[in-house]
């Protein structure tokens, strides 16, 4: 069974028991490219603005109250994550936004329509425009609906940066008398402990928290009530203040009025912006999944000097291989975290003139970026962090063949003499230590003093 509904171009069939109409379905099959739909949590966003826009509406009189509460219920609906199956556009799709609007004003006006016991399609009840679009534009309902969306999405991931950095801290107290060698440009460098590393891991996780804590603000800067282009033509000065009250109340964040609403009609920058620090906390999952892939390298012909949890078998063809599989997971997320940055900042610097036509491309890869990290951040604190062990018998015999604690003794022989030492011990597959005895440099109780790796993980110069 179908309805026939119409618009300035003709009319179509649509499905009896859709909820979106003819704007909805014109949009899904010329816009048929990806096979991926508008991001769910920005569907619930946008569905608390239609919320927020019948009630200030209803408070000005504007909007009839039964009509009004109607399109609440509706929206209320949509937001708490019903009807998601009716909003079939893809996510790329040219516009700005208009199909996504439209298609959210179709299914609330159906629902509402429902509601007060008409049939789907009977406009007459409950307009997708004239009701519940009234007193807004695509132009100021969808990037806001976006910034409330990223804000939802930035507390999970903050969470995650605070639980990463939690697992992190953890090891940095268990490894902290397991001393190692240090390693710079992948070769032998100086004494270093196992928990000085895994610290400087939560420290760098520490300030992507902070900064994706702080970039939320710029988040809160809405233009709702700025319509086309951010002047408010065809609202009233009283409804823009309204309608922020009611987001507020509804979302439970600090929304505020952009002092500037053009420019924010205008500019996407703050979504760069925004991208830019997710991209920022990628790179630091990258660097330290690198970091636990080699370390953990081996098990026997590697460094090995951390194990890490064994999650799956790592080969259909070598039996026993365990493979670092959450490093890896990590690093592929944080790479395409990465990419969704680039089309980010494409969309961006492309918008002309009053508005922005490719805010569908910057919600499109900001949100999955910010939804993915989130989620492998977690896993890689829970599945792989916390369940880390050291080789401390590892970790001394590399330290004991490495050359790294010559450099303790430059301050009392010279940084050349130094490097004669270090060269012959290559030489002769000797340690340090052995080298020096045999100089006669130093006595054995002398030696034992200056080389202690215990303190060469300490500032200070060792023996003065």
């Amino acid at each position: 069974m179908s309805r026939i509904e119409r618009d300035l171009l003709g009319k179509m069939e649509i499905p009896d028991d859709a909820y979106y109409g003819i704007h909805t379905a014109r949009a899904a099959e010329n816009f048929n490219v990806t096979g991926t739909r508008v991001h769910p949590e920005l569907i619930r966003a946008l569905a608390v603005v239609k919320q927020a826009a019948a009630d200030a509406n209803m408070t000005m009189g504007l909007l009839d109250r039964k009509i009004g509460d109607a399109i609440y219920q509706a929206a209320g609906e949509v937001a708490e994550g019903k009807f998601i199956d009716q909003f079939i556009v893809d996510a790329l799709q040219g516009g700005a936004g208009t199909s996504t609007n439209m298609n959210m004003n179709e299914v609330v006006a159906n629902r509402a329509i429902e509601i007060l016991g008409g049939r789907k399609g009977d406009y007459s009840l409950v307009h997708p425009i004239n009701h519940v679009n009234m007193g807004q534009s695509t132009n100021d309902v969808y990037p806001t609906a976006l910034r409330i969306a990223a804000i939802r999405l930035l507390q999970p991931l903050s969470e995650s940066c605070a639980l990463l950095q939690g697992a992190l801290q953890k090891k940095e107290a268990e490894f902290a008398g397991v001393i190692k060698v240090g390693r710079t440009e992948m070769q032998d460098a100086v004494p270093i402990t196992l928990g000085q590393e895994f610290g400087a891991y939560a420290e760098a996780v520490s300030r992507d928290r902070w900064r994706l804590y702080k970039v939320e603000e710029r988040l809160r800067q809405v233009n709702i009530g700025g319509t086309a282009v951010g002047t408010g033509l065809n609202t009233q000065r009283k409804y823009i203040y309204t309608i922020i009250e009611r987001l507020r109340g509804l979302t439970g964040l600090g929304l505020a009025r952009a002092e500037n609403m053009v420019d924010v009609t205008q500019n996407a920058d703050v979504f760069v912006e925004v991208s830019g620090l997710i991209k920022a906390a990628a790179v630091t999952q990258v660097k330290i999944a690198s970091d636990l892939r080699l370390l953990s390298s081996g098990p026997r012909a590697g460094i090995g000097e951390i194990k890490l949890p064994d999650l799956q078998a790592g080969s259909s063809m070598m039996p026993g291989k365990v493979n670092p599989v959450m490093p890896e997971m990590v690093t592929q997320v944080s790479y395409q975290v990465m990419a969704y940055d680039y089309a980010v900042s494409m969309a961006a610097q492309a918008g002309q003139l009053e508005l922005n036509a490719f805010l569908p491309l910057i919600a499109a890869n900001l949100l999955p970026a910010i939804e993915t990290l989130s989620r492998a951040m977690r896993l890689f604190a829970e599945r792989c962090i916390l369940g880390i062990t050291a080789d401390i018998n590892k970790c001394n015999e590399l330290l004991e063949k490495s050359l790294s604690i010559i450099t303790v003794l430059v301050p009392h022989i010279g940084y050349e003499k130094a490097s004669e030492l270090a060269k012959e011990a290559l030489q002769t597959n000797s340690s340090i230590r052995e080298v020096v005895l045999k100089k006669g440099l130093f006595t054995e109780k002398e030696l034992e003093q200056l080389i202690k790796p215990e303190t060469a993980v300490k500032a200070g110069i060792i023996g003065r």
